[in-house]
Protein backbone atom coordinates (compact mmCIF):
# COMPACT_ATOMS: atom_id res chain seq x y z
CA UNK A 1 0.00 0.00 0.00
CA UNK A 2 2.78 2.64 0.61
CA UNK A 3 4.59 1.50 -2.62
CA UNK A 4 0.97 2.19 -4.52
CA UNK A 5 0.71 5.78 -1.93
CA UNK A 6 4.30 6.88 -3.35
CA UNK A 7 3.58 5.86 -6.72
CA UNK A 8 0.10 8.11 -6.75
CA UNK A 9 2.26 10.79 -5.30
CA UNK A 10 4.89 10.70 -7.69
CA UNK A 11 2.00 11.15 -10.63
CA UNK A 12 0.78 13.86 -8.94
CA UNK A 13 4.04 15.83 -8.96
CA UNK A 14 4.71 15.19 -12.54
CA UNK A 15 1.48 15.83 -13.37
CA UNK A 16 1.55 19.45 -11.62
CA UNK A 17 5.55 19.75 -12.82
CA UNK A 18 3.92 18.90 -16.79
CA UNK A 19 1.17 21.80 -15.84
CA UNK A 20 3.35 24.39 -14.51
CA UNK A 21 6.04 23.65 -17.65
CA UNK A 22 2.97 23.99 -19.72
CA UNK A 23 2.00 27.69 -18.38
CA UNK A 24 3.38 30.21 -20.88
CA UNK A 25 3.71 34.15 -19.66
CA UNK A 26 1.69 36.60 -20.34
CA UNK A 27 4.48 39.27 -20.79
CA UNK A 28 7.80 39.52 -22.59
CA UNK A 29 9.47 42.28 -20.72
CA UNK A 30 8.80 43.34 -17.23
CA UNK A 31 10.17 46.16 -14.86
CA UNK A 32 10.26 44.30 -10.90
CA UNK A 33 10.39 47.45 -8.28
CA UNK A 34 11.94 46.45 -4.98
CA UNK A 35 12.59 48.34 -2.04
CA UNK A 36 15.62 47.98 -0.24
CA UNK A 37 13.52 47.54 3.15
CA UNK A 38 13.29 43.85 1.53
CA UNK A 39 16.82 42.76 1.89
CA UNK A 40 16.85 44.25 5.56
CA UNK A 41 16.81 41.42 7.64
CA UNK A 42 15.93 41.24 11.89
CA UNK A 43 20.14 42.80 12.55
CA UNK A 44 21.35 42.91 9.38
CA UNK A 45 21.01 46.02 6.84
CA UNK A 46 20.93 43.12 4.18
CA UNK A 47 20.23 39.53 4.44
CA UNK A 48 22.12 37.43 2.18
CA UNK A 49 19.23 34.71 2.72
CA UNK A 50 16.90 37.25 2.23
CA UNK A 51 18.51 38.35 -1.19
CA UNK A 52 19.00 35.30 -2.52
CA UNK A 53 15.27 33.92 -2.24
CA UNK A 54 14.74 36.88 -4.36
CA UNK A 55 17.04 35.67 -6.56
CA UNK A 56 15.46 32.07 -6.93
CA UNK A 57 12.24 34.00 -7.87
CA UNK A 58 13.28 36.31 -10.12
CA UNK A 59 15.16 33.37 -11.41
CA UNK A 60 12.38 30.94 -12.26
CA UNK A 61 10.64 33.97 -13.93
CA UNK A 62 13.64 34.25 -16.09
CA UNK A 63 13.81 30.55 -16.93
CA UNK A 64 10.70 30.94 -18.29
CA UNK A 65 12.07 33.31 -21.06
CA UNK A 66 11.08 36.75 -19.40
CA UNK A 67 13.45 39.71 -19.74
CA UNK A 68 12.84 40.81 -16.84
CA UNK A 69 14.75 44.30 -15.23
CA UNK A 70 14.91 45.23 -11.49
CA UNK A 71 14.96 48.61 -10.01
CA UNK A 72 15.62 48.55 -5.98
CA UNK A 73 15.31 51.17 -3.50
CA UNK A 74 17.87 51.91 -1.05
CA UNK A 75 15.67 52.24 2.15
CA UNK A 76 17.26 50.01 4.10
CA UNK A 77 20.31 51.89 4.64
CA UNK A 78 19.57 55.69 3.69
CA UNK A 79 16.13 57.30 3.40
CA UNK A 80 16.91 60.41 1.86
CA UNK A 81 13.21 62.07 2.67
CA UNK A 82 13.81 61.14 6.40
CA UNK A 83 17.70 62.70 6.69
CA UNK A 84 16.09 65.52 4.92
CA UNK A 85 13.10 66.26 7.47
CA UNK A 86 15.85 66.15 9.69
CA UNK A 87 17.47 69.25 8.85
CA UNK A 88 20.29 67.51 5.65
CA UNK A 89 19.57 69.28 2.56
CA UNK A 90 17.39 67.11 0.46
CA UNK A 91 20.03 67.08 -2.54
CA UNK A 92 22.90 66.17 -0.20
CA UNK A 93 20.46 63.34 1.34
CA UNK A 94 18.80 62.10 -2.06
CA UNK A 95 22.36 61.43 -3.48
CA UNK A 96 23.19 59.53 -0.24
CA UNK A 97 20.27 57.33 -1.39
CA UNK A 98 21.54 56.80 -4.54
CA UNK A 99 24.44 55.80 -3.36
CA UNK A 100 23.01 53.02 -0.94
CA UNK A 101 20.51 51.99 -3.95
CA UNK A 102 23.86 50.81 -5.67
CA UNK A 103 25.12 48.79 -2.74
CA UNK A 104 21.39 47.19 -2.82
CA UNK A 105 22.11 46.52 -6.28
CA UNK A 106 25.42 44.78 -5.89
CA UNK A 107 24.17 42.69 -3.16
CA UNK A 108 21.41 41.38 -5.45
CA UNK A 109 23.64 41.03 -9.02
CA UNK A 110 25.54 38.53 -6.31
CA UNK A 111 22.67 36.15 -5.27
CA UNK A 112 21.35 36.34 -8.89
CA UNK A 113 24.81 35.27 -10.50
CA UNK A 114 25.07 32.46 -8.04
CA UNK A 115 21.69 31.43 -9.14
CA UNK A 116 23.43 31.03 -12.38
CA UNK A 117 21.55 34.35 -14.20
CA UNK A 118 23.90 36.45 -16.02
CA UNK A 119 23.66 39.77 -14.74
CA UNK A 120 24.48 43.67 -15.20
CA UNK A 121 24.28 46.49 -12.83
CA UNK A 122 23.15 49.95 -14.65
CA UNK A 123 23.71 53.29 -12.51
CA UNK A 124 22.48 56.60 -13.15
CA UNK A 125 25.10 57.94 -11.47
CA UNK A 126 29.13 57.49 -12.62
CA UNK A 127 30.81 54.59 -10.69
CA UNK A 128 32.83 53.04 -13.34
CA UNK A 129 34.52 50.01 -10.74
CA UNK A 130 31.05 48.40 -9.75
CA UNK A 131 28.65 49.17 -13.00
CA UNK A 132 27.67 50.61 -16.43
CA UNK A 133 26.53 53.97 -16.72
CA UNK A 134 22.94 53.77 -17.53
CA UNK A 135 22.72 53.62 -21.55
CA UNK A 136 19.06 52.79 -22.88
CA UNK A 137 20.10 50.81 -26.23
CA UNK A 138 22.86 49.16 -23.98
CA UNK A 139 20.04 48.41 -21.38
CA UNK A 140 17.55 46.91 -23.92
CA UNK A 141 20.48 44.85 -25.84
CA UNK A 142 21.30 42.99 -22.48
CA UNK A 143 17.91 42.20 -21.72
CA UNK A 144 17.59 40.64 -25.54
CA UNK A 145 20.53 38.63 -24.44
CA UNK A 146 18.62 37.20 -21.66
CA UNK A 147 20.76 38.93 -18.73
CA UNK A 148 18.78 40.82 -16.14
CA UNK A 149 19.55 44.19 -15.61
CA UNK A 150 19.72 45.89 -12.61
CA UNK A 151 19.06 49.79 -12.43
CA UNK A 152 20.71 51.23 -9.49
CA UNK A 153 21.08 55.37 -8.04
CA UNK A 154 17.31 56.06 -8.64
CA UNK A 155 17.41 58.60 -11.87
CA UNK A 156 19.98 60.24 -11.36
CA UNK A 157 18.50 63.29 -9.70
CA UNK A 158 17.61 64.06 -6.15
CA UNK A 159 13.48 65.06 -5.41
CA UNK A 160 12.39 62.16 -7.24
CA UNK A 161 11.95 58.79 -5.70
CA UNK A 162 13.02 54.99 -6.54
CA UNK A 163 9.26 54.53 -7.81
CA UNK A 164 9.26 57.29 -10.57
CA UNK A 165 13.01 55.82 -11.59
CA UNK A 166 10.62 52.44 -12.10
CA UNK A 167 8.49 54.26 -13.92
CA UNK A 168 10.71 56.37 -16.14
CA UNK A 169 13.43 52.98 -17.06
CA UNK A 170 9.89 51.13 -17.94
CA UNK A 171 8.72 53.64 -20.02
CA UNK A 172 12.51 53.77 -21.74
CA UNK A 173 12.77 50.45 -22.36
CA UNK A 174 9.84 49.45 -23.70
CA UNK A 175 8.79 47.20 -20.86
CA UNK A 176 4.70 45.43 -20.61
CA UNK A 177 4.09 46.12 -16.90
CA UNK A 178 5.83 47.86 -13.58
CA UNK A 179 5.46 45.01 -10.40
CA UNK A 180 6.20 46.53 -7.56
CA UNK A 181 6.72 44.45 -4.56
CA UNK A 182 5.46 45.74 -1.26
CA UNK A 183 4.63 44.27 2.24
CA UNK A 184 1.08 43.99 1.61
CA UNK A 185 -0.65 42.23 -0.85
CA UNK A 186 -2.64 45.08 -2.72
CA UNK A 187 -3.32 48.98 -3.02
CA UNK A 188 -6.02 49.39 0.36
CA UNK A 189 -7.61 52.62 0.70
CA UNK A 190 -6.07 52.93 4.16
CA UNK A 191 -3.40 50.84 5.86
CA UNK A 192 -4.74 47.65 6.47
CA UNK A 193 -2.34 47.43 9.49
CA UNK A 194 -3.79 49.94 11.44
CA UNK A 195 -7.74 49.36 10.46
CA UNK A 196 -8.86 46.05 10.03
CA UNK A 197 -11.68 47.36 7.39
CA UNK A 198 -9.40 48.65 5.20
CA UNK A 199 -10.47 47.87 1.86
CA UNK A 200 -8.49 46.53 -1.18
CA UNK A 201 -8.89 47.54 -4.54
CA UNK A 202 -8.65 44.95 -7.21
CA UNK A 203 -8.42 46.78 -9.97
CA UNK A 204 -7.96 51.18 -10.33
CA UNK A 205 -7.24 53.49 -12.91
CA UNK A 206 -4.63 56.02 -13.15
CA UNK A 207 -6.97 58.61 -12.10
CA UNK A 208 -8.47 57.05 -9.34
CA UNK A 209 -4.70 56.18 -7.80
CA UNK A 210 -3.85 59.83 -8.58
CA UNK A 211 -6.97 61.74 -7.25
CA UNK A 212 -6.75 59.50 -3.72
CA UNK A 213 -3.24 60.14 -2.90
CA UNK A 214 -2.97 56.30 -2.77
CA UNK A 215 0.63 56.34 -0.80
CA UNK A 216 2.20 53.11 -2.28
CA UNK A 217 3.57 54.98 -5.06
CA UNK A 218 4.10 59.03 -5.60
CA UNK A 219 2.28 60.66 -7.82
CA UNK A 220 4.83 61.05 -10.06
CA UNK A 221 5.37 57.48 -10.92
CA UNK A 222 1.74 57.27 -11.24
CA UNK A 223 1.47 60.05 -13.83
CA UNK A 224 4.69 58.68 -15.68
CA UNK A 225 2.91 55.17 -16.13
CA UNK A 226 -0.48 56.77 -17.41
CA UNK A 227 1.59 59.03 -19.91
CA UNK A 228 3.51 56.07 -21.24
CA UNK A 229 0.60 53.55 -20.53
CA UNK A 230 2.42 51.21 -17.83
CA UNK A 231 0.57 49.11 -16.20
CA UNK A 232 1.23 48.36 -12.60
CA UNK A 233 0.47 45.52 -10.21
CA UNK A 234 0.97 45.97 -7.01
CA UNK A 235 1.15 42.55 -4.98
CA UNK A 236 2.84 41.19 -1.86
CA UNK A 237 6.79 40.10 -2.68
CA UNK A 238 6.81 37.90 0.26
CA UNK A 239 4.39 35.22 -0.74
CA UNK A 240 6.55 33.02 -2.80
CA UNK A 241 5.65 32.46 -6.23
CA UNK A 242 3.90 35.04 -6.33
CA UNK A 243 6.33 37.03 -9.29
CA UNK A 244 5.40 33.99 -11.48
CA UNK A 245 1.83 34.11 -11.03
CA UNK A 246 1.86 37.91 -12.21
CA UNK A 247 3.57 37.11 -15.16
CA UNK A 248 1.26 34.20 -15.65
CA UNK A 249 -1.52 36.88 -15.71
CA UNK A 250 -3.20 35.56 -12.81
CA UNK A 251 -5.35 38.06 -11.06
CA UNK A 252 -2.79 39.10 -7.82
CA UNK A 253 -2.30 42.25 -5.84
CA UNK A 254 -4.03 45.50 -7.28
CA UNK A 255 -3.97 46.10 -11.33
CA UNK A 256 -3.88 50.35 -11.90
CA UNK A 257 -4.14 50.93 -15.81
CA UNK A 258 -6.02 52.48 -18.32
CA UNK A 259 -9.04 50.72 -17.80
CA UNK A 260 -9.12 50.31 -14.05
Amino acid sequence: MRGKALISLNNMSNRIAQRRSSQKPVYKRIVLKLSGEVLKGADEVIDARVADQIAAEVAEVHAMGVQVAVVIGGGNIWRGITSANRGMDRSTADYMGMLATIINGMALQEALEKAGVNTRVQTAIEVKNVAEPFIRRRAVRHLEKGRVVIFVAGTGNPFFSTDTAAALRASEIGAEILLKATKVDGIYDCDPKKNANAKRYAKLNYGQALERRLQVMDSTAFALCMDNEVPIVVFDMFKHGNIRSVVLGEKIGTLVSAEG
